[in-house]
């Protein structure tokens, strides 16, 4: 077993005026995500060869863009965490949705918001939003996996308690809340699995796409993101301890359809979509010639 690190959430607290202001790793995980998305898509439109005509927009649109992602991640999030994970209790509490800063955030929500938020950005200018969503799909992995490292140093997320080597022994009663276990619990260290595979594998896959001509099938980048986080995050909840709303002595692996040993988590469920219609894309894509300088 292996001891949780001595990282605090908080980077540093500011005391002024009587209030305390402090920035969290998970905040900055979130504003460097889309910075570092930013900076990538930009330098795709700069790039015309790697889309075997002109790029969709360009470069200095991305900034404009950028304040409609912002507003999709943090909207859809919420709501989906809401919708999706809670929504008895908040709809018993309604003034604590928007407390966004106490946490829950879905990633399937924030998803949508940026699906919808570019669709309406792309009409608005007449932008391409099957290859903008490609530029998307290759600027977002390294945000995931920053925010799921976060994810670990907040130790939270946690996984099921295991006996494997690597097993990380997180702080916190609920983290310690092992049934049939004496002395401490260590537990998959999930958010780490999620960072490799989310972040680091996806990049590294859609970085080599691209570098191979993958622009220049509309919706081929967009496909790969989908099935590739789709696929990873089924996984990954196979080792993920389930939401506690969703866990109950009858059903202690939080499984929303199935039975108590065999079925599907909340996560599994949100993702199979994702792998279906990302391999709707794939496909549509692959059948398509690739466009070549001077096509339209």
């Amino acid at each position: 077993m292996i001891p949780f690190p001595d990282i605090s959430p908080e980077i540093f607290t500011i005391h002024l005026l009587g209030m305390e202001f402090s920035l969290r790793w998970y905040a900055l995980a979130y504003l460097a995500g889309l910075l570092i998305g930013w900076r990538i898509i930009v330098a795709l439109m700069r790039r015309p060869p790697l889309w075997g005509d002109q790029p969709p927009m360009r470069p200095e649109q991305v900034e404009e863009l950028l304040t409609w992602v912002i507003a999709g991640v943090v909207l859809g999030g919420r709501l989906g965490f809401v919708l999706f994970y809670e929504p008895g209790y908040y709809l018993a509490n309604p003034v604590q949705i928007p407390v966004i800063w106490r946490g829950g955030m879905s990633f399937h929500g924030g998803f949508l918001g940026v699906v919808l938020a570019s669709w309406w950005y792309c009409r608005r200018h007449d932008i391409l939003a099957l290859r903008l969503a490609d530029a998307l799909s290759v600027a977002t992995p390294v945000g995931l996996g920053l925010g799921r490292l976060s994810n670990f140093i907040n130790a939270e997320l946690w996984g099921r308690p295991t006996d494997a080597p690597w097993g990380v022994i997180f702080p916190g009663e609920a983290a310690q809340n092992c049934p049939g276990i004496v002395g401490p619990c260590a537990r998959h260290p999930s958010q780490l699995y999620e960072a490799g595979l989310e972040g680091v594998v996806l990049a590294a896959v859609l970085f080599l796409l691209v570098r191979a001509g993958g622009l220049r099938r509309p919706g081929q980048a967009l496909g790969v993101f989908l099935m590739g986080y789709g696929l990873s995050r089924f996984v990954v909840e196979f080792f993920r301890q389930a939401d506690a709303q969703f866990i109950t002595p009858d059903n202690p692996l939080g499984h929303v359809l199935g039975g108590p040993v065999w079925g599907v988590t909340m996560g599994q469920l949100l993702s199979l979509p994702m792998i279906l219609v990302g391999l709707a894309f794939l496909i549509r894509a692959r059948m398509r010639p690739a466009l070549s300088h001077g096509a339209t």
